[in-house]
């Protein structure tokens, strides 16, 4: 697994239109948690939800999402499936309202890594594999000081990866 201009070699790319350029240099990583319906597993609607493709009426938890414009550089499905959806030098639309360290809007400098889930449930063994390659690999070419959850962001809004995420898997990495 390697980064190549700044996209995985090794996952899927479907390039979302959603995204910005950058406007600080990369050194945080936010991992989320995200499911479609809550829950629910195995679909496309993840992807189409970041490619703006996303059938409002298929569900009915979907309508809140109606023109949502939202994006993350990478999805990590449950059975270890990696999809890059925004190239890692520009601004993928993850974070929202954000600050970490003082700083505000973290999309600005940060990489968003979405898993597929919920704060609820437990994580697979490939998802925390892949996101070990991933964040190795990230380290390499990017100055990673920091892995942080969406909850440390963006705390009382949001609350992934939740309390089931295993944090000893990537610390070392």
């Amino acid at each position: 697994m390697k980064i190549v201009d700044h996209y995985l070699d090794k996952a899927t790319q479907l390039p979302s239109p959603n995204f910005s350029e950058r406007k600080n240099s990369i050194d945080l990583v936010v991992i989320h948690c995200i499911s479609l319906p809550e829950g629910e597993y195995g679909s496309s609607n993840i992807e189409d939800l970041f490619l703006n493709k996303i059938d409002y009426f298929k569900h009915d938890s979907f309508k809140s999402l109606e023109n949502l414009k939202v994006s993350s550089h990478l999805l990590i499905k449950r059975d270890g499936t990696v999809t890059q959806f925004v190239a890692f030098d520009k601004c993928a639309w993850h974070a929202g309202e954000s600050s970490y360290d003082g700083r505000k809007n973290c999309n600005d400098f940060s990489i968003g890594i979405e898993l597929e889930g919920c704060i609820d449930d437990i994580f697979t063994e490939k998802q925390y594999t892949e996101l070990s390659k991933i964040m190795k690999e990230l380290k390499s070419v990017y100055s990673i000081t920091n892995i942080v959850g969406h909850s440390d962001v963006a705390p009382g809004r949001k609350f992934d990866p939740g309390e089931n995420f295993d944090w000893e898997r990537v610390a070392d990495v």
